[in-house]
């Protein structure tokens, strides 16, 4: 991964992970161990999910640049229904309390979202990459100005 987006995928986990420690501490004095669980769960399934979003569309912006923007509102479109599949699919589980996972995957979501967004704006990302090439510099006249 070039440094711009590993910069951004870090300046998206890491908020993210902090929005889903507080949410384990939270969920841990609220619902007691099976709550912490099931924050963590959620913590670990948004930074998955997202992550692999990320590497997906950053993969789609090199090499189908044309694809990117509907590639983009595809991939978010079906993380959302991935996720609020997961929440479905855990609603009666004994192994952690559901309600945590839920108010969690929901938090840490935001957090990602809005980290991610943050990191975006922030980068000095160029549209348009410049090319290099010998035909690119101008001739020298001889005449200094």
């Amino acid at each position: 991964m070039p440094s711009n987006d590993v910069r951004i995928l870090l300046q998206a986990a890491v908020p993210t992970a902090a929005v889903g420690a507080i949410a384990a501490v939270v969920s841990g004095v609220v619902a007691g161990g099976k709550g912490a669980v099931g924050a963590l769960v959620a913590t670990l399934v948004v930074i998955l999910f997202m992550g692999v979003g990320l590497y997906v569309l950053q993969r789609t912006a090199k090499l189908l640049p044309h694809l990117f923007q509907a590639m983009g509102l595809m991939l978010y479109t079906a993380q959302i229904l991935l996720l609020f599949i997961f929440v479905a699919a855990f609603k009666n589980t004994t192994l952690f309390n559901p309600k945590a996972f839920a108010i969690s995957i929901v938090a840490t979501t935001l957090a990602w979202i809005g980290a991610q967004a943050r990191a975006q704006m922030k980068a000095k990302i160029l549209y348009v990459e410049p090319e290099s090439s010998k035909g690119d510099r101008p001739e020298k006249t001889g005449h200094s100005s």
